[in-house]
Order: structure tokens, then sequence, then C-alpha cells
């Protein structure tokens, strides 16, 4: 009888607790394989709304950062962090197709179950609708007139963080992409852990806040953050002249955007992401897995 209790007890355990590492590895190789096989149609839809899912969180956490007087406190970043935080929890939760976290399809890649166009094709449609509904929401945000927020605080914050990204070095960029997309992948990574909705959300949000409140550079955020600045540079100049704020939009440029952040935070994010966490923890757990026939477009 005391046998058969126990019994019932690991039954009961092992439904509840969070998945171990070893078997995170099998979901998230899964996971890869249906993303890589999504209909590119439907894969271009959900691409469209990660980009807004996630310029959501950067609106909200632009707007927390509008309390601050000057430069934020370390505190005050961190709750930004967690306010943008609700980017990725509408990603994972509600479904969408996130470049950055698609990153880690490499671990099905490398697994032998996705080939290598499967992986190009996913990671170059989602990125492109990515940043179609980031600019989409960026256009939505400034005929809102959103930053007028809190007396046009938001709008400061906004066109400030715009300008400080474009002032980054290159292989700064680069460095501040790795360090991002790893913790959002990590992120990602511990989702595959969660046994409920309650779980995903609660383990997204520390990575999420990390990394914002450090500084660090996220592609698919910036395509938000900076064209939203840009357009309402070009929308609202008296906005920008009673705000004196006319040096910061000197250096917003599309051509700097795209050159000068834009393309060393992607090969960051993507560094961050695929290798730093997607192919360390295939050799952890995947390497020596017996390999399957490959799978997907």
């Amino acid at each position: 009888m005391r046998e058969t209790t126990r019994e019932s007890e690991v039954v009961h355990l092992s439904a509840f607790d969070a998945v171990l590492p070893a078997e995170m590895a099998r979901v998230a190789e899964g996971v890869g394989v249906r993303k890589a096989g999504l209909d590119l149609p439907v894969l271009f839809v959900l691409g469209v709304l990660a980009g807004a899912f996630i310029s959501l969180g950067a609106i909200v956490s632009t707007v927390v950062l509008a309390g601050a007087a000057g430069e934020p406190s370390g505190a005050l970043r961190l709750l930004a962090g967690a306010a943008f935080s609700l980017g990725l929890i509408l990603v994972v939760i509600a479904g969408a197709e996130l470049f950055t976290g698609n990153a880690l399809i490499v671990m099905a890649w490398a697994a032998g179950r996705v080939p290598g166009r499967a992986l190009i094709r996913n990671w170059t449609v989602t990125y492109t609708a990515n940043f179609v509904g980031a600019l989409a929401t960026a256009a939505l945000m400034v005929a809102a007139r959103g930053h007028e927020l809190a007396g046009g605080a938001t709008g400061e914050v906004a066109l400030r963080l715009a300008a400080r990204k474009l002032e980054l070095g290159f292989a700064q960029a680069v460095a501040l992409g790795i360090l991002c997309n790893a913790l959002v992948c990590l992120a990602v990574w511990l989702t595959c852990s969660a046994r409920s909705t309650a779980d995903r959300v609660l383990v997204i949000v520390p990575p999420i806040a990390a990394f914002m409140a450090a500084g660090f550079e996220h592609s698919i955020a910036n395509m938000f953050v900076v064209p939203y600045a840009l357009l309402l540079a070009w929308h609202d100049p008296a906005f920008v002249a009673a705000h004196g704020l006319a040096a910061r939009v000197e250096v917003l440029s599309w051509e700097r955007f795209l050159r000068d952040n834009l393309l060393p935070v992607t090969l960051g994010n993507l560094i961050g992401g695929a290798v730093l966490v997607g192919v360390v923890y295939w050799f952890v757990y995947l390497r020596r897995a017996p390999a399957t026939p490959l799978t997907g477009g």
C-alpha cells in the first residue's frame, strides 16, 4: 500500500514539476521542426504579429521611462524592461513568429531534422515580416499622437533613445546584440520547461527585464524604436522644435539606421541566439541523439 502511494506521488510530481533541460532540448527541437515547416502565408502573418507585439512592448517601456528626469535609474530601467517583456509574452502565449527567438531553430537544423534552406527561409520571412509589423505599429503610434503622452515626455524619450542607438560603434552594436539575444533566447528556452501559461509568463520576465535594464540591443525592437522617431520627426517637426530636440533629430536617418544599427545588431542577435544558446544546448543534449530524416520546406 505504501509503495502504491509513493508511485502515485511520483506521477503527481512529474505532471507538475518543471521539465528538465534534457527534455527541454527535445521540446525545442520539435518546436523548431514545426516552425521550419510552416506554410509561407501563415509564417508571414505570424511574423507581422510578432513585429507588432514587440513594438507594443517597446511602447509601454517608453511610457515607463517617460517618468524619469534625465538619465533613468537602474530600478526604473528594470521596471521598463519588465514592461517590455509584454512583447515576448504575447509572442509566446498568443502565438507569433519572432526572428530573434527563431534563432533556436538552429537546434533542429544541427540535429539533422531541418534542412538549411528551411532554416534560412524561416529567418528571412520572419525578419521581413517583423519589420512590416514594427513599421505599421510605428505609423499607428505617430497617427495616434502617442508622443504627446505625459506632456510630450514620451516623445522626448523616444527620440533620445533612437538617437543614442545610432551613436553606437559597429563592434559595440554587435556585442550588445549578442548579449541581448542570448538573454531573449534563454527566455524562450526557459519556456520549454513550463507546464502552464503562468509558468511561461514568469520565466520570460527576468531575462527580458535584464537585457533592457543593461541597455542591450534587440533588432526587432529597434525596427520600431528608430523608425518611430524618424516618422515622428517627419510628421510633427513642431513637436521636435518645441521640445528642443533638433540636435537629436539631426543624427537620425534611414541610411544610418540600416547601416550603423540594424545590420550589426542583427548579426549580434544571430550569434547570441543561434550560437551561444542554440548550438550550445544542441551540443550538450542533442549531439549524440540518433539523427532522423530531414523535414521542412
